[in-house]
C-alpha cells in the first residue's frame, strides 16, 4: 500500500493549527502543502512538527519556481519534503494549440532541472484542461509526460473523470512515470451541488476497486487524498481515509 497523504487546499477555509492537530487525529501521517499556503504560514514547519506531521510533497507555482527556484528548494527542504509539482495554469496563460503545448512542456522540463539537481522530485499536476484532444487523440498531458521521462506526474483522478476519460485507462498509459495519484471521488450528478459537485472518496461514482489496481500495477508511491471544496473537512478527512485504507 502507498504512502497516504491529504491535500490541505481542501481545509483552506479553517485555520491551519486546528486543521492539522484535526487530521493527526484521524489518522493522517502526512499532507500535502500548496502555494498560497505558504505565503500566510509563516511557523509551517513548528506547526507540522507540532501535530506530527509530515509534508513530503507540495504544489509551487510555476512563475513563482522560474522566478527564484532556490526558493522553492529551500521551502522543500525545509518542510521535508522529497516531491514538488507545479500545479495548475490560470486560462489566459493555457496554450491553445499542440505547438504552444510542446513550449510549454520545454518549458517546464527546464523548471524543474534546478529541483532535480537539488535531489529532488519535479512534475506536473493535471486538472482538466490538460485533458482535452489536441488531434489524433494526443492531449496536453501528454505532450508534457512526452517532454522528459524524469518529468513526472501527480495525477488527479477527479479531473480526469471530469474530462471524460477512463481513469484506468489513463493511468496505463503513464504507468510508472505516475509518481502519485491525487485520490479524489464525483458526486452522482445532480447532488452535492453546495460542495461543487465533489464526494468524499468511496461515497461518489469512482471504481475504486479497478482504479486502486491500476495505481499499483503503476508502482504509485503516494494516494493524495483531496476534496477541493468540502463543507465539513473532518467529515470528508475521516471518511475518505477509512475508504482508502480500505482497498
Amino acid at each position: 500500500m502507498p504512502a497516504i497523504s491529504y491535500q490541505l487546499y481542501g481545509s483552506r477555509n479553517w485555520p491551519l493549527p486546528g486543521t492539522l492537530a484535526m487530521l493527526y487525529e484521524t489518522g493522517f501521517n502526512e499532507v500535502e502543502g500548496y502555494g498560497a499556503l505558504f505565503a500566510k504560514a509563516p511557523t509551517l514547519t513548528e506547526d507540522l512538527a507540532t501535530a506530527g506531521l509530515k509534508m513530503p510533497s507540495l504544489h509551487y507555482s510555476l512563475g513563482d519556481l522560474q522566478r527564484d527556484p532556490d526558493a522553492a528548494i529551500e521551502l522543500a527542504r525545509a518542510a521535508g519534503a522529497e516531491a514538488v509539482f507545479a500545479p495548475y495554469l490560470d486560462a489566459k496563460d493555457r496554450p491553445t494549440d499542440r505547438a504552444g503545448w510542446e513550449a510549454f512542456a520545454t518549458r517546464l522540463v527546464a523548471a524543474g532541472k534546478p529541483l532535480q539537481e537539488a535531489g529532488l522530485i519535479f512534475g506536473w499536476h493535471n486538472h482538466d484542461f490538460e485533458l482535452v484532444d489536441l488531434g489524433g487523440g494526443v492531449t496536453p498531458l501528454d505532450i508534457i509526460a512526452e517532454a522528459s521521462p524524469d518529468l513526472k506526474l501527480e495525477l488527479d483522478l477527479g479531473w480526469v473523470v471530469r474530462a471524460g476519460l477512463n481513469p484506468v485507462k489513463v493511468i496505463q498509459a503513464y504507468g510508472n512515470q505516475i509518481h502519485s495519484a491525487h485520490i479524489k471521488d464525483l458526486a452522482p450528478k445532480g447532488t452535492c451541488s453546495d460542495e461543487d459537485g465533489w464526494a468524499d472518496v468511496g461515497y461518489g461514482v469512482m471504481d475504486w476497486a479497478s482504479i486502486h489496481d491500476a495505481l499499483q500495477k503503476a508502482g504509485v508511491a503516494r494516494y493524495v487524498i483531496e476534496h477541493d471544496n468540502p463543507n465539513d473537512h473532518h467529515r470528508f478527512a475521516s471518511r475518505s481515509l477509512a475508504t482508502v485504507q480500505s482497498f
